[in-house]
């Protein structure tokens, strides 16, 4: 079945050693066909979209804040979680497959 778009997330790749992310994409599919194609090595994330990851994950019972300067501007502009569905890529092969891409729509990993 091919990956369907959702209109609530999209999908961030941030390249090794980048200070900005290096591309936005409307599906999973998209992003991996530009990887493979530059042969990148980075991160690819799935954002929601209209709200930061740090509310999302509240909302989601991903995090819960317990401390103060957990609570704090700095922390919260930084805030990311493992949650958040994602896959790690080198030379543009997604890490653990072979040289073709699996159908498994990846990481969901809870905080703890």
């Amino acid at each position: 079945m091919p990956p369907i778009h959702n209109p609530d997330s999209i999908w961030v790749f941030h390249g090794e050693a980048a200070q900005f992310s290096g591309g936005l994409f409307s599906s999973k599919a998209k992003a991996e066909i530009w990887i493979t194609r530059h042969q990148l090595t980075g991160i690819l994330t799935r954002y929601p979209l209209d709200t930061g990851v740090y509310d999302w994950a509240i909302d989601q019972q991903y995090f819960l804040p317990r401390k103060e300067y957990q609570r704090s501007p700095r922390f919260i502009g930084r805030f990311t979680s493992a949650s958040q569905e994602h896959e790690h890529y080198v030379n543009g092969k997604r890490e653990g497959d072979s040289d073709e891409f699996s159908t498994e729509t990846g990481n969901n990993i809870s905080d703890q």
